[in-house]
């Protein structure tokens, strides 16, 4: 037994030496020194590693054991980091193209339990009644505790017309919630736009797909059609983000040529970037989609909406929007998302989805684990307590010092954000005190009639008196609370 424990341990250190030294190369090389084996923890690492190929209650191949082990590596660094295999990889693809069959969520994990980012509108998920912030704890009847988030997504999602039953546990509701969801194809397109006046344009960004730049520029040109704009609402609330190059996009259209959107700081020369409205920053190929927009467009008033779940690049658009002045951001304090992943590829057919810098808006302010603040705060009802955002999941990014932000520049890997939601405990890694606020309203459709926020942004561009408070409303023998707006020069 002593031979034999002693040969599996030296196989898989020989296993676990191989595997990291793998990653050493193809991640790191030729970008800093190699840094000296941490023999001892490795011996360590050998020795489980031998312990569970001879005395766990069932055999373990090597493969699954090298895999769980990557796993707990890349996921205690920080919540968006994670290992690709082939099948995780292609999800990834599937992501930013936007068509796939499954329920219509965005997920994330939290504390190695499967938690729904944001319902996608008009899916079934979203029908079913699935909100942000549940906790995915049974896919059918299997347990999601542990499991890996690709595991999960791959277990969502089928051949449309199938079932599957979802077990949830929501913060504000007493045991647990079962869902039977029928899956369908899931067509996400990530621009809807609509004129709400004479003169008033709505534009709402889902999240930031491979065409979500040219897709509003379509959107833009069809306004212009109908006469010059008095004024336009961007609507990136419970965004969860998307490609970077996207969010680039979306900012320069309204942005002059060459100004900064947004820089990033991190270890190694690709991780420093410098991105600006210029072409080759957001388009590689094809006719430049931002080159006859209509001259309006750059200079109609602003109001970008923005709430908990607005994270990542839906931030960088919000925050390079603000630094310029170009628009007037309302709603509630954003996620703060403030990091960059990038896919590393590792062998043949695996990668890495590494956090690789921090993000940074014009003026040199991070947005991680704070978010942005809104220039004027509406509040619908919607964001409470119990809602999550950066600052609250396990292991995230500290905020960055001030004055820690670098410079400079090469040109952007691809950048994702399948990150999370919202709102705000009273300090971060602690509890949130008991929340004695009036339940959140129900759910409504962005954009709606009912869309209080929405209305209080009309409101702000017609130089009117805006509504600071939903509950302020609601509340018996209470005048509402408002905001004057300024005298019109």
């Amino acid at each position: 037994m002593t031979n034999g424990w002693k040969k599996a341990g030296l196989i898989g250190l020989g296993t676990v030496l191989g595997a990291l030294l793998t990653l050493n190369f193809s991640a790191i090389a030729q970008r800093e020194p190699r840094l000296p084996i941490p023999y001892e923890d490795l011996q360590l690492l050998s020795a489980v590693f031998g312990r569970i190929k001879s005395d766990y209650v069932e055999p373990v191949s090597d493969q699954k054991l090298i895999r769980e082990a990557i796993n707990g590596m890349v996921h205690g660094l920080d919540p968006h980091s994670d290992f690709l295999d082939a099948d995780a990889f292609k999800e990834l693809q599937v992501s930013t193209q936007g068509k796939f069959g499954g329920l219509g969520i965005e997920v994330g994990v939290e504390d190695g339990v499967i938690r729904v980012v944001s319902p996608i509108e008009d899916t079934p998920a979203y029908r079913a009644g699935i909100k942000a912030g549940d906790l995915i704890v049974k896919i059918d009847e299997t347990a999601t505790r542990g499991m890996p988030l690709s595991k999960a997504v791959e277990l969502m999602r089928g051949k449309p017309g199938t079932s599957i039953t979802l077990t949830v546990v929501r913060k504000d509701s007493d045991g647990l919630l079962t869902f039977p969801i029928v899956r369908e194809e899931i067509n996400v397109k990530s621009v809807r736009a609509k004129m709400l006046e004479p003169g008033y344009g709505y534009v709402r960004v889902r999240n930031f797909q491979e065409r979500t730049g040219e897709d509003l520029v379509k959107a833009l040109r069809e306004f212009y059609k109908q006469g010059e704009l008095k004024g336009l609402v961007l609507d990136v609330r419970a965004d969860p983000g998307g490609l970077l190059n996207q969010a680039v996009a979306v900012s320069a259209a309204f942005l002059p040529k060459d100004a900064l959107v947004v820089y990033t700081d991190g270890r190694t020369p690709d991780a420093r970037m410098r991105l600006t409205a210029s072409r080759d920053n957001y388009q590689r190929r094809g006719e430049d989609w931002l080159r006859d927009l209509p001259e309006g467009v750059k200079k109609v008033p602003m109001v970008v909406l923005v709430d908990g779940g607005t994270a990542s690049a839906s931030e960088i658009v919000a925050g390079a929007l603000q630094d310029h002045k170009r628009a007037t951001v309302m709603g509630a304090r954003t996620f703060g998302k403030g990091s960059v992943q990038t896919i590393l590829p590792i062998g043949s057919t695996a990668g890495l989805k590494l956090t690789t810098a921090r993000y940074y808006t014009p003026a040199g302010r991070s947005i991680q684990a704070k978010g942005i603040e809104p220039d004027i705060e509406i509040d619908d009802g919607r964001d409470t307590g119990n809602r999550i955002r950066e600052a609250n999941l396990e292991h995230h990014l500290e905020t960055p010092k001030a004055g820690g932000a670098g410079t400079a520049g090469a040109s952007p890997s691809g950048a994702s954000a399948p990150a999370s939601t919202t709102p705000v405990p009273a300090t971060p890694g602690q509890p949130a005190a008991p929340a004695k606020a009036a339940p959140p309203l129900p759910r409504f459709e962005f954009g709606s009639g009912d869309d209080f926020q929405l209305k209080q942004a009309m409101n702000h561009l017609k130089g009117e008196p805006v509504v600071a408070s939903i509950r302020s409303v609601a509340a018996a023998n209470s005048a509402p609370t408002t905001i004057t707006p300024p005298p019109k020069k």
